[in-house]
């Protein structure tokens, strides 16, 4: 299934907490866009709705911020592959054992390669400012779960 809405700043935050309100161990989700179009800001409304009290740093420079209870009610790892330049360095980061019990924010997926991630849900935004656009490509293993319409 693929779902599309134009959004502000605001619907962010909205989008953000319905999507991460669903997400269940096992789950890796995909944020794509330019610079600056709000993938952070989409993950850190997510780990948001999972129980984060504070603001979630941005995971430019750790590469990987891993999150668990009780700081967050579900184990989520908020990934950011800017900086991985070849697909060899993503077998260092170990993101399949974030699965396991947990689930992953990718950013800037385009770095895993040309397999990307199958079976993920990959969000994609273009915009800037109040005027966004987000497109979702729904996997079948979110079958009934996908909070927007």
């Amino acid at each position: 299934m693929t779902f599309r809405t134009d959004y502000d700043l605001a619907g962010a935050a909205r989008i953000g907490a319905a999507i991460g309100a669903v997400l269940a161990p096992g789950d890796v989700v995909l944020l794509s866009g330019d610079l600056g179009t709000g993938k952070t800001t989409l993950a850190r409304a997510m780990l948001k709705a999972r129980g984060l009290a504070g603001e979630a740093p941005s995971p430019t420079f750790a590469i990987v911020q891993p999150y668990a209870p009780p700081e967050v009610d579900l184990p989520i790892a908020h990934v950011d592959l800017y900086r991985i330049e070849a697909e060899d360095e993503l077998i260092e980061l170990g993101l399949d054992d974030y699965l396991h019990d947990g689930a992953l924010l990718i950013e800037w997926p385009e770095r895993l390669g040309a397999e990307g991630w199958p079976g993920a849900l990959h969000l994609s935004i273009s915009g800037q400012g109040d005027a966004r656009v987000l497109t979702a490509a729904v996997p079948t293993s979110w079958g009934g779960r996908w909070p927007l319409r």
